[in-house]
């Protein structure tokens, strides 16, 4: 094979289509969506490059219309774990020494076939699975998960790129390893781009990978898997398994060789997996990675210079779209009071023409939220507002679960800075706002600080500059991803890197090279030309 130093193409965020009526994307999702929903599929455990079924199964619905059986997937057993950490390991041989540019061509193929003939399919299948409007599949499913890959190979390179000065007398050079063992990935229900970062941005950097996916993105982890295996990824490079979390986890961290955790869940499972990990860390052969990102009570802070107009579509894009399951969502907003009137009347009006239904009607901007145990979660929280004497419902606060899991959009107004819902992450289609008089701009700033454990997403409004300043400095720990006269939510690969801090994670910044550093363990190699044949120095004389 020839040699050289490659050049791979240049890194540019993939183009959002708008499926405007009429137009032949929009066509064609509707019809793959179809054609989806009136099949029954079968998703077997991947492991070791063969399809696995085991008989213990579990169903698939849409969220929206949970009655409605899109398939099942099948669940392993303690044996299938550990045949996957076998074959893995025995994967790594190969794939940890194939040359950079081999696997970056993997991973290039597929972000161009999801930008071609399998995006209808994995936007249909994340509609379907994950309740998401076609914008919220495209923006994610498509276009965030084509631009994960495509901008992982660019950084992978200039990582590799970075080395230390050498002299006349001695050639240094920076190997960047794959890390000695497998990676688990452990990927959430709401963004299929990041059940296709996890295991990718480990495999990409010469890793071995165990995938588990959420129970309720089974369906289109599947379409993430068959990209996987078209372009090219090898037998036991990336295993995909799903089951009992708590018996797949034990398997996987009771392995000397466990190497490092790619976690995207929530706060409370990501410090159990940490505490694991700390009490099995004399059985690894080395110490893991743990990279993970969390939980977030994102908030909305409007200085009394804001542009009212800008801030209530804030409110509703930040807060309601994908009904507010997204970690950067808008949950708790702080308003002041001068603009308090404007803002309300704008929120309320926004919400009231929400159309909300099936994913599958363009016309919807809202669906359902993914399953019965998050459905019912938040009406408990509703229910509680309509009663508290120092909470009110402004908008929303109703909901139903005969067909889909609707919770209706739901804004709620508090005479508490610490009531329940401005302190308790709900990841629903909930936001709680607290009006602060004008003349407290830093006494507020404050209060968003400490309120929450969490230090996930962020914004601020405001146009006066010195305002702008003053918050700038006062939330510096408050948000990971910090935004300035911007809705907290849409952070997009390769211009802002994402991920948080306190309890939000590890902060290891997904969609830049921050991450991949993560899965690398570096190795020194000094190569010097002419070896001295003399223990002493000049100093003995």
């Amino acid at each position: 094979m020839g040699k050289g130093f490659f050049e791979v193409p240049i890194a540019v965020n993939e183009p959002i289509l708008d499926y405007a009526p009429g137009s032949p994307e929009r066509d064609r999702v509707l019809k793959t969506y179809k054609e989806m929903y009136n099949e029954t599929i079968e998703v077997p455990l991947y492991i070791n490059g063969k399809d696995i079924k085991t008989g213990d199964t579990a169903t698939m619905a849409p969220p929206h219309e949970h009655k409605h059986v899109l398939g099942t997937y099948h669940k392993a057993e303690k044996k299938h774990i550990e045949e996957a950490i076998a074959g893995s390991l025995e994967a790594r041989k190969k794939w940890s020494q194939m040359p950079w540019e081999q696997r970056a061509a993997i991973f290039l193929r597929a972000a161009e076939l999801i930008a071609g003939p399998y995006r209808a399919k994995i936007n249909a299948a994340t509609m379907l699975a994950q309740s998401k409007t076609i914008h919220q599949a495209e923006i994610d499913s498509a276009c965030e998960l084509i631009d994960f890959l495509r901008f992982n190979v660019q950084f992978m390179t200039e990582i590799y790129h970075e080395q230390p000065e050498s002299t006349s007398g001695a050639w240094n050079r920076l190997e960047y390893r794959p890390l000695e063992g497998f990676v688990y990935a452990i990927t959430p229900f709401n963004f299929t781009a990041i059940a296709g970062n996890l295991p990718a941005s480990a495999a990409l950097m010469g890793n071995v990978v165990l995938w588990k996916p959420s129970d309720s993105q089974v369906y289109s982890a599947k379409v993430v898997l068959d990209v996987f295996r078209e372009a090219g990824v090898p037998d036991g490079v990336i295993n995909m398994v799903m089951g009992d979390p708590v018996m797949i986890t034990d398997t996987v961290l009771d392995s000397p060789d466990f190497s490092g955790l790619h976690f995207t869940g929530s706060t409370t499972v990501f410090k159990d997996l940490w505490q694991k990990i700390g009490t099995n860390i004399h059985n690894y052969k080395t110490y893991p990675r743990i990279v993970g990102e969390t939980g977030g009570k994102d908030f909305i802070v409007a200085h009394k210079s804001s542009n009212p107009r800008q801030v209530a579509t804030a409110i509703s894009r930040g807060a309601f779209e994908f009904q507010g399951q997204k970690c950067s969502a808008a949950s708790r907003c702080y308003i002041s009071k001068s603009i308090w009137d404007d803002v309300r009347e704008m929120v309320i009006g926004d919400v009231n023409s929400f159309k909300i239904g099936s994913p599958e009607d363009m016309d919807n901007f809202f669906t359902a939220v993914i399953h019965e145990g998050s459905f019912d979660k938040l009406a408990s929280y509703i229910d509680q507002a309509q009663i508290d004497q120092n909470a009110e419902i402004v908008v929303g606060g109703t909901y139903d679960k005969s067909e889909g899991y609707f919770i209706h959009p739901t804004v709620i107004k508090t005479e508490d800075p610490k009531y329940a819902t401005m302190c308790t992450e709900l990841f629903g289609p909930v936001v709680t706002i607290y009006v602060f008089d004008d003349n407290k701009w830093e006494e507020t700033l404050q209060l968003v600080d400490e309120t929450s454990g969490y230090a996930l997403t962020g914004a601020v409004f405001s146009e006066d500059r010195y305002a702008l300043e003053i918050a700038v400095r006062a939330l510096e720990d408050a948000a990971g991803n910090f935004y300035i006269n911007d809705k907290p939510t849409g952070a997009v690969v390769g211009q802002q890197p994402f991920g948080g801090a306190r309890a939000s994670g590890t902060n290891d910044k997904a969609g830049s090279k921050l991450n991949l550093y993560r899965w690398v363990s570096p190795r020194m190699v000094k190569e010097t030309f002419v070896s001295p044949i003399d223990y002493k120095y000049p100093f003995l004389g």
